[in-house]
């Protein structure tokens, strides 16, 4: 007598069945094409699991940017100066403040400043130093 393992393949063949409800027509009834659809969806899943933090990043950076430019200075430079002044704060909660809280943003900025001012008054030299001399000849 040939063994089929039923009542276990009956259980998986019902879990893949129950995961895919809601897919439309034989996706949702039939286990073969359930089964396929649900490997798909799961790809899906994953790679968009990465490319949403990759987009929550990229719309962080452009409201930075913009409100770093509305202050007079651009997202790279304001990154730079916090980092010089080892502000802990993440581009998430950056672009919080940039969007809701003005003043706040306000004084990031000024703290970014100043501290490219004391960053490149440390490093003589340097084309952000004021006191670079130019060589004419």
């Amino acid at each position: 007598m040939r063994v089929t393992n039923s009542p276990a393949s009956r259980k998986r063949r019902g879990r893949v069945i129950r995961a895919a409800k809601g897919f439309r027509l034989r996706r949702s009834k039939l286990y073969r094409y359930a089964s396929d659809a649900l490997d798909h969806g799961l790809q899906y899943a994953y790679r968009d699991r990465k490319t949403k933090k990759r987009n929550f990043r990229a719309l962080w950076q452009v409201r930075i940017n913009a409100s770093a430019r509305a202050a007079g200075i651009t997202y790279s430079r304001l990154m730079e100066g916090l980092k010089a002044a080892q502000c802990s704060l993440n581009r998430k909660m950056l672009a919080e403040l940039a969007a809701r809280d003005d003043a706040a943003f306000a004084q990031l900025v000024q703290l970014a400043q100043a501290a490219l001012k004391a960053k490149a008054a440390a490093a003589p030299g340097t084309p952000l130093s004021p006191a670079v001399a130019v060589d004419a000849s």
